[in-house]
């Protein structure tokens, strides 16, 4: 698509917002919507215009991006815009879903001669407010042609992964080794800290030992921060977690370890941490420890 076209954006949270803006400073006509009346205006404060309902984006937009927080709230809104949809007309889905959910709400909108790509992602808030996304593709490789200039200036890297649900498969394996390399690493971190070794330290060995992960390499080095706004859910995560599960039940693999990190994730939204961002997973890890993980400066 050329700079000036018309594109809608439905779903203005953190990275639908981020998106939104993107597109406007991009130089696109952007008609945006979302049943939060001030994320809407705050959009339209930077050039973009508000519709009135999900239909009205499908009626006047040929592609649309979907960004939602749950597959049954995804479902729901593409009726909606499947409602005014004009014949051709693409949505992109942003949300993190359940692959089956995107097959059989692919298969209504194909038949309804209107077009479904998937593009859940990974990079967050931050990724999608600097152009860092990574989107996972699935769907018809022609309409991922037609889309791609776009989500080459909204992020750094899209990968088309076949048919639709595939592109939710790639996220959801992405996300369950990002939740597993950081639960697994405040467990045993918290073991450390409490039986006497300065965490500092102990990233060290870790590190030149040759045993880090994204959470030891990258990740701890913002534990010290709590209460930071929230990018991304614990509630989110435990929802992506437990996706994971049932895709792998329903593929008959066992996954045991993946089914207890979205217990533990469970567990912190139990706590009234679902609300919280990711990164205070540390506090569940310190409550089970009695410990408190504190990170030194690095040194020189």
């Amino acid at each position: 698509m050329q700079a000036g076209e018309r594109v809608g954006v439905i779903g203005l949270g953190n990275i639908g917002g981020a998106v939104a803006a993107n597109l406007v400073a991009d130089g696109h006509s952007v008609l945006a919507y979302d049943l939060d009346a001030k994320r809407v205006q705050g959009i339209v404060g930077l050039g973009a215009r508000a519709a009135a309902t999900a239909g009205q984006v499908g009626e006047r937009c040929a592609v649309t991006f979907l960004s939602l927080p749950t597959p049954t709230a995804m479902e729901q809104v593409t009726e909606e815009w499947l409602a005014g949809a004009a014949p051709g007309a693409i949505l992109v889905d942003l949300t993190t879903n359940a692959p089956a959910v995107v097959q059989r709400v692919g298969e209504r909108v194909i038949s309804a001669g209107r077009h479904l790509l998937e593009c859940p992602l990974t990079g967050g808030a931050p990724g999608a407010q600097a152009r860092m996304l990574v989107f996972m593709v699935g769907g018809d490789p022609e309409i991922y042609e037609r889309v791609r200039p776009l989500l080459a200036r909204l992020g750094r890297a899209s990968f088309h992964v076949g048919g639709l649900g595939l592109g939710n498969v790639a996220k959801l394996v992405n996300s369950l080794i990002a939740f597993q390399a950081t639960w697994g690493s405040l467990e045993v971190l918290a073991v450390s800290t409490k039986v006497g070794i300065e965490l500092r330290t102990m990233i060290d060995v870790i590190r030149a030992g040759g045993a880090g992960n994204i959470f030891t390499e990258r990740m701890v080095e913002g534990i010290n921060q709590r209460n930071r706004p929230t990018q991304f859910a614990l509630g989110l995560a435990a929802k992506d977690a437990g996706l994971f599960v049932d895709l792998a039940r329903q593929a008959g693999v066992p996954v045991p370890v993946s089914a207890q990190i979205a217990q533990t994730l469970v567990a912190a939204v139990g706590a009234g941490m679902a609300e919280r961002d990711f990164t205070d997973l540390v506090e569940l890890a310190e409550r089970a420890a009695g410990v408190k993980l504190a990170l030194s400066p690095p040194r020189s």
